[in-house]
């Protein structure tokens, strides 16, 4: 019985261990791919018609060439980005996670935890919760792919999707929206990169999940 119940234990613990599930994993490195593809190739989009007379991108960080080959490959990937992030705001809701790791978010909370991850004494010992200043940036940085989706297919399709531009605002309010988020998006990447750096066990957790 004791041996049994020793097993029981072990796998119990076993379990608790599991940090991100598989189809968090799963998602989130679709995720990743889809949206490095994208932010390449619509940096080749922007250079064929820049926003800003002093801010062009180099083409060793872009994607496809030229204007029609960028434009497959963001076609290509924004497809995979919808579809994979539907599947992610789908299971995230049906499963709980959301509320569960996002929720609450308080004004407090964050000015708190900033304050603390600014002196150094952010703990990152229990991975299975997220801090207020992470709770903050993945809601918001799902906020922003909502809207980069939408602002995108507005630009891409002006006249049959014209309610939607309407609704940004006109087709070159909506580029300048785009662009916003993806800078967003790429300040999210670069600060999750340097924390991944930072906290080593959080990057072994994404890819084997304990």
């Amino acid at each position: 019985m004791s041996s049994l119940a020793a097993s029981d234990e072990r796998a119990v613990q076993a379990t608790a261990r599991v940090i991100q599930p598989a189809w968090v994993r799963t998602v989130h490195w679709i995720n990743a791919v889809a949206m490095i593809l994208m932010i390449m190739s619509g940096w080749q989009i922007y250079n064929a018609s820049p926003l800003f007379s002093f801010l062009k991108f180099s083409k060793s960080i872009t994607l496809g060439d030229w204007l029609g080959g960028a434009l497959l490959w963001h076609f290509a990937a924004m497809w995979l980005l919808m579809v994979n992030g539907l599947v992610y705001l789908a299971l995230g809701l049906a499963t709980g996670r959301f509320r569960k790791k996002l929720l609450p978010i308080t004004p407090a909370g964050v000015i708190s935890d900033a304050k603390a991850a600014l002196t150094g004494h952010l703990s990152h010992d229990d991975l299975t919760r997220y801090n207020y200043v992470q709770k903050l940036l993945y809601a918001g940085i799902i906020a922003v792919g909502v809207v980069i989706v939408l602002s995108g297919l507005s630009i891409w399709k002006p006249v049959q999707l014209q309610w939607l531009t309407a609704l940004f605002g006109g087709y070159d309010v909506a580029r300048y929206i785009h662009f916003f988020c993806t800078s967003a998006i790429v300040a999210f990447l670069i600060v999750h990169v340097a924390l991944a750096v930072l906290v080593p066990k959080s990057l072994r957790a994404m890819i084997i999940g304990r």
